[in-house]
């Protein structure tokens, strides 16, 4: 019989896990038994209710302030983490920004941004865990996204940077075998009930083969997959999107 707890006795750090995408997968871990460890950087209430929801599940749970695009807090941060939980065997790379701008329009401040973002900050936050994850035979998941397979012409940097994204994952996977294994999802449309981009998501439904937008427990649904699959399985990167990709 499978346990429903696979994950009982492990530890997981989740960045940006205070709302949105980070939430749900810490969650969805902490309910297969992880302790859990959530970075934020100006979500301080929204990580506070997370912690109270994940304390809920009868594990332990801690949220660290960090800014995960500079090295020193991102350092601080991994080893807060380790102290409190007593070792990292999951890092999830959640932490991220979005930003729609058209081409012609986008400044380098913002193209610099969205890369230190999305891009530096798992590699930054995965190097700092790198020791810790080797002595646990741990897991890296990294966030993607449809972004970073598809072109969207009002997305030029975010989308760069989440191709970014999914070939550091795939080099990772290369360079951290046989310890770590290295994988990421990459989201769809997710409806996460934001009134504005109502419009938007019932266009994007119409789209998609299966009828309707995504949910942030079917991406968390994913973040468990690889916290729990076989060590084998690395440098995939795991496209939730309800078929909108085809």
């Amino acid at each position: 019989m499978l346990s429903t707890q696979p994950l009982r006795g492990k530890t997981a750090l989740i960045t940006g896990g205070a709302k949105r995408l980070g939430r749900a997968s810490a969650l969805a871990l902490a309910e297969a038994g992880a302790d859990i460890a959530i970075t934020f950087r100006n979500s301080a209430r929204e990580a506070r209710e997370t912690l109270v929801d994940i304390s809920a599940l009868g594990v332990r749970a801690v949220a660290l302030g960090c800014d995960v695009t500079e090295e020193k807090s991102v350092k601080e941060a991994v080893r807060e983490a380790v102290k409190e939980l007593g070792g990292l065997d999951i890092l999830v790379n959640n932490a991220a920004n979005y930003e729609t701008v058209e081409f012609e329009e986008i400044t380098v401040k913002q193209w610099d941004a969205i890369f230190a973002s999305n891009a530096r900050s798992p590699f930054l936050v995965s190097r700092a865990a790198l020791k810790h994850l080797r002595q646990r035979k741990g897991k890296i998941i990294n966030m993607g996204s449809l972004g970073g397979i598809l072109p969207w012409t009002t997305h030029a940097h975010y989308c760069s940077s989440k191709a970014a994204a999914h070939m550091l994952t795939r080099v990772m996977a290369k360079a951290l075998a046989p310890e770590i294994a290295v994988n990421a999802v990459a989201p769809g449309m997710i409806d996460l009930g934001e009134k504005a981009a109502k419009p938007f998501f019932r266009r994007m439904a119409k789209q998609t083969p299966m009828k309707r937008n995504g949910t942030g427990e079917e991406i968390a649904a994913a973040v468990r997959f690889f916290a729990t699959a076989p060590h084998f399985i690395t440098g995939q990167i795991l496209v939730v999107d309800g078929g909108l990709s085809l």
